[in-house]
């Protein structure tokens, strides 16, 4: 009997697990929804049913998504179902082309940049973590360009996690698989003529992207702040200090700026450390003091203060409505008044050495830069 039980726990479990590929499609969501344009690359295999699910693959394929944000959409939150999605409460896939080439890529990139007035043809490249799907990462995605307002394209590389709890040690091997994909994604984005790119990545997704910026530089020195040349964000890295000081000191120039959102309240993050037998559980996302990374030209953004009105403590610059609206408030200000659009990071980040805002506790600390190492 407790053998049948637990049998038919475990299938409705992997039953559910199962569900979190699937990506309903519903063209209809934009009837009551709002639009928001997700360009897509993966190495996730294609799955017979069509899903792009946790298999790897050699191939990097391409994709325009369209995400309808629900009408009632708070900043921060994130609501979607996997099945029968209500276009009205989550958010919803109602597109989704494949895209067959670079200058595909490059058109719709051009279309983009003449639609919204933008002037300069900036791409922002989102890399999610640990435990993530397709279709999921998707949605994070459109979330975060919605509430921000973030300028220019957004490309997503969706590279293949395991998309479960237990999979983490699945995805440490994914996440090192997926070098080349995504070095081949910005190489693409490059060609597409984008003008100004920018990296965004977030947890386990920070060490990958690390070290497709390593590997790229040891092959052309000086690569990656001339390709990133709008800046990089590491949001919760969940990333060992040592391992991270000897990706950057093979970066012949630091792209700039070069901004590390951490919190000190990261119980994720306190239990990666933990799990790695170290005497302190401090990752790059949670450390206490900027003296751990010395004099590397990087920002440390301490978010712990907007933990307590975020959905996630080990996502607190995508969950937080408070923060959003700081981030949100900064890009309006950039549009406006800032001068020949110096670059969307540099109006968020304050020059100064260091900042205190009482309002939100917004704590910034910035390092000198070095023009070469």
């Amino acid at each position: 009997m407790r053998k049948r039980i637990f049998s038919a726990v475990t299938i409705l479990f992997l039953s559910a697990c199962a569900d979190r590929d699937k990506m309903p499609i519903l063209p209809s969501a934009l009837s009551v929804g709002t639009a928001q344009t997700v360009f897509a690359t993966t190495t996730r295999a294609q799955d017979p049913d069509g899903t792009f699910g946790f298999r790897r693959s050699d191939e990097l394929r391409m994709m325009e998504m369209t995400v309808s944000i629900p009408p009632d959409h708070n900043p921060g939150d994130l609501s979607y179902r996997h099945k029968n999605p209500d276009p009205t409460k989550n958010f919803t896939i109602a597109d989704n082309a494949d895209i067959a080439s670079v200058e595909e890529l490059r058109r719709r990139f051009a279309q983009e940049q003449q639609e919204n007035g933008w002037p300069l043809r900036e791409v922002t490249i989102f890399v999610h973590g640990f435990n993530s799907t397709h279709p999921e990462t998707a949605y994070r995605a459109a979330q975060i360009a919605y509430d921000i307002g973030l300028p220019g394209s957004l490309v997503m590389y969706s590279w293949p996690s395991r998309g479960r709890a237990f999979g983490y040690a699945y995805d440490l091997d994914s996440m090192l698989f997926a070098r080349d994909g995504l070095e081949e994604t910005v190489r693409r984005v490059k060609k597409a003529g984008a003008e100004r790119i920018v990296l965004v990545a977030h947890s386990m997704g920070t060490g990958l992207s690390m070290e497709m910026l390593r590997q790229a530089e040891i092959r052309t020195p000086g690569w990656a702040a001339n390709t990133m040349n709008g800046g990089v964000i590491l949001m919760s890295p969940d990333l060992d200090v040592d391992l991270f000081e000897s990706q950057i000191a093979d970066l012949r120039k630091v792209p700039q700026p070069f901004a590390i959102m951490v919190s000190r309240k990261d119980r994720i993050l306190n239990i990666s450390g933990r799990l790695r037998g170290t005497s302190t559980s401090e990752r790059l996302g949670n450390i206490t003091s900027a003296d751990a990374l010395g004099d590397w030209p990087v920002q440390i953004i301490d978010l712990t203060a907007f933990d307590s009105d975020a959905a996630s403590g080990h996502f607190v610059a995508a969950t937080s409505p408070s923060l959003i609206a700081v981030l949100r408030s900064a890009v309006r200000v950039n549009r406006v008044f800032g001068p020949v659009d110096p670059g969307f990071l540099s109006q968020v980040l304050p020059a100064k050495q260091s900042v205190l805002a009482d309002s939100g506790k917004l704590l910034l600390e910035r390092r000198e830069r070095h023009e070469d190492r």
